[in-house]
């Protein structure tokens, strides 16, 4: 008997935390930071709605913080089993969980001077580095297409979701009253005909689905158009002397950026401007990226292979040191400054932020999808006041997104992926707002999946 238990990303894109029990053994599918308002991410990033000793494995679909980011959380109160993830992803995972533990440990420093000041108990960091280096010890990297049982009956496979490097479509095949069956859950799903990765793997005779429905009520635009107006945004700074300020991941989402960029400025169809990369963790995810062709697609790796570096080009410096970071906030443009969080919800781009906000003639562009109750949701309905570091500003820059570079498929590409997978028994939508949820399963229902559920947190399935 399988039951499924979901926790996370349920009517919600933060937190992504599922649970398989079969025969006994309780497997997590992804051990995610719940991310938004600060006071209640806060709350429910402290504590589990299950007993973590009791976690037999967990399987890790990708290493983006909203899906991997509670896992030292989960070793510091008692897990011990093996971690399964990619070996990119694992890679990615070493420099992203360290970066989030000194996060964590700042915010908790940050809290406590104002309790302190209150007369109010301190805080205790979610977790710090040594939790990392424990976690990181658990991490057992698998290949793509290569069967592991990870619990007696139970066998893991991996399939490229083409989402972000090492991004995996998590299979696990096991028997229901003597008959074969098999569960998929698709993590984040790539977009197909990607520039980098290759297209997320159909995984044929799918009886249970658990799919991600970040944009299932819409379409992205063409890529074709995204170029264009890429290329217009950076004739107008250059054209004003002004900035362009992008938050972005720094991983998948910054190596997007930096190929689009580097194919603009070495056809000579952009004028030469400075572009920063103001992220360590943006730096150190482009270093593991080039290490890892094996995720390239072939256009990607035929293009390496003849000796261009995808992600270089005259113009580009990453910065390292704060002292350089803080030099951007007072120099002149034309320049683009790249930054980190995605979602502005923490790190350098809060600084850049502030310092651009109030001038017309600067650009926030934001190329990805932005969580309700982030400051980067904010900035896209173009709040008029926005807060930073508890301080208001007028907002005044101009702001564009572009969701056609999202690592998502939309909802065509959500719906073509589904339709190959074969005789779909059962499908539960989960990683995407209430109403993006809901739009995914009625376009599932359509496809002929007779048994389609959009589950809260907390909702249980048993015998599937």
């Amino acid at each position: 008997m399988l039951d499924i238990r979901f926790y996370g990303a349920a009517q919600t894109t933060t937190g992504s935390m599922h649970i398989i029990e079969y025969d006994g053994k309780k497997i997590l599918l992804d051990c995610g930071l719940v991310q938004g308002k600060r006071k209640e991410s806060f709350e429910a990033n402290r504590n589990f709605p299950f007993d973590p000793k009791e976690i037999h494995a967990v399987v890790l679909s990708h290493s983006h913080i909203d899906h991997s980011g509670k896992i030292p959380a989960l070793v510091k109160q008692g897990f011990r089993g093996k971690i399964y993830a990619t070996s990119a992803t694992c890679d990615l995972c070493e420099v992203m969980l360290r970066d989030s533990a000194f996060l964590q440990e700042r915010d908790v420093e940050f809290v406590n001077k104002r309790r302190k000041k209150q007369g109010k108990n301190l805080f205790e960091s979610l977790y710090g580095q040594e939790d990392v280096d424990r976690s990181l010890e658990l991490f057992t990297p698998i290949d793509y297409h290569t069967g592991v049982e990870i619990a007696k009956g139970l066998e893991l496979n991996f399939n490229d979701a083409g989402h972000i490097l090492g991004s995996a479509i998590t299979i696990l095949d096991y028997k229901r009253e003597g008959k074969n069956r098999r569960l998929v859950f698709t993590g984040d799903l790539g977009q197909t005909n990607t520039p980098l990765l290759r297209d997320p793997e159909p995984v044929p005779d799918t009886d249970i689905l658990i799919t991600e429905s970040t944009y299932g009520d819409r379409d992205h635009p063409s890529r074709e158009n995204i170029r264009g107006r890429l290329k217009d945004y950076i004739t107008f700074i250059y054209q004003h002397g002004s900035k362009m300020i992008i938050p972005a991941f720094s991983v998948g989402r910054t190596q997007q950026l930096l190929y689009m960029l580097n194919g603009l400025v070495e056809s000579r169809a952009v004028p030469a401007i400075p572009v920063y990369v103001d992220s360590p963790l943006s730096k150190k995810a482009t270093e593991i990226t080039e290490r890892h062709q094996e995720c390239y697609n072939l256009g990607l790796l035929g293009d390496v292979i003849k000796g261009d570096d995808p992600f270089a080009f005259p113009g580009l410096t990453f910065t390292n040191t704060v002292e350089d970071s803080m030099k951007l906030n007072s120099a002149k443009g034309p320049m683009i400054i790249i930054s980190a969080s995605g979602m502005c919800e923490g790190g350098r781009i809060l600084h850049h932020l502030r310092n651009s906000i109030n001038n017309p003639l600067n650009i926030i562009l934001i190329t990805g999808f932005q969580a309700e109750n982030t400051l980067g949701r904010r900035i896209v309905d173009k709040a008029p006041i926005i807060k930073i570091f508890g301080e208001e500003h007028e907002l005044r820059s101009t702001v564009f997104t572009i969701n056609g570079l999202s690592g998502h498929a939309d909802r065509t590409g959500l719906c073509n992926y589904s339709a190959v997978l074969g005789d779909v028994k059962r499908a539960f939508c989960v990683h995407g707002e209430k109403e993006y949820c809901q739009a995914h399963v009625e376009s599932l229902r359509k496809l002929g999946i007779p048994d389609v559920h959009m589950p809260v947190a907390g909702q249980i399935f048993r015998n599937v």
